[in-house]
């Protein structure tokens, strides 16, 4: 009897124990263990997400006088006028007029009594020991002006200048040329975006024609860093 007894209590402690070890395998996991599963899931997520292309920043923004027009081509546009909208009209001998180039903003501005008629993209002279090789100032349209130039000594030409120094040196003309007379594509692709030029005012192929056969001489240039 006894003995029958001790078998009974050990089956129900041995069935007991049974219970509890496979309570514990069935259990949920912790809170700790559950938030570790979850960085870890997060973390593979993050790490499968492809990386977003950083947006460039426009540097020359920030020295522009005026902001640009809606209708503004976009930088490196060299075979169109800067703008979608016509030219303004000009009279042959209209004094209240001012060609304001920006240098580092990389624009040149047709004003009338101060206010912008029209934004052109532009590319101006490079800097070298934090000065530009274009001279800043107030200067004149000059009675010098034609279709075409070649300069030996840079190896580089352009169509369409006019100038605004007394001695013809630097100018208002299209992007470069090469001496085989073609356009020099890489320095144009620098139009309304960075500097490069050896002093000059560099402007897209009909926005230096237009300059050349519409603006009067005697028209006030005014040149500055920003």
């Amino acid at each position: 009897m006894k003995k029958n007894i001790i078998i009974g209590v050990t089956s129900i402690v041995l069935a007991f124990g049974a219970i509890i070890g496979l309570a514990k395998v069935c259990a949920p996991k912790s809170d700790i263990s559950q938030e570790a599963a979850t960085t870890q899931t997060k973390a593979k997520t993050k790490a499968t997400k492809p990386k977003k292309k950083a947006k460039k920043i426009d540097d020359g923004a920030l020295y522009r006088p005026y902001r640009d027009p809606k209708d503004l081509r976009k930088a490196g546009t060299w075979k169109k006028k800067s703008e979608i909208k016509k030219y303004p009209k000009i009279k042959p001998n209209e004094q209240d007029l001012t060609l304001r180039v920006s240098l580092k903003g990389n624009r040149t501005y047709l004003l009338r009594k101060g206010k912008v008629l029209y934004t052109m993209l532009s590319t101006g002279g490079i800097y070298k020991k934090g000065k530009s090789l274009t001279p800043t100032g107030t200067y004149k349209i000059q009675n010098g002006r034609g279709d075409s130039f070649f300069n030996y000594n840079l190896g580089e030409g352009a169509n369409n200048w006019t100038s605004w120094s007394p001695d013809n040196v630097y100018l208002f003309h299209s992007v470069p040329t090469k001496a085989d007379y073609s356009y020099n594509l890489k320095e144009a692709a620098k139009l309304g975006r960075t500097q490069g030029s050896h002093g000059c005012i560099r402007l897209s192929v009909p926005d230096s024609k237009w300059i050349m056969n519409h603006i009067p001489d005697g028209t006030k240039v005014v040149i500055k860093g920003n």
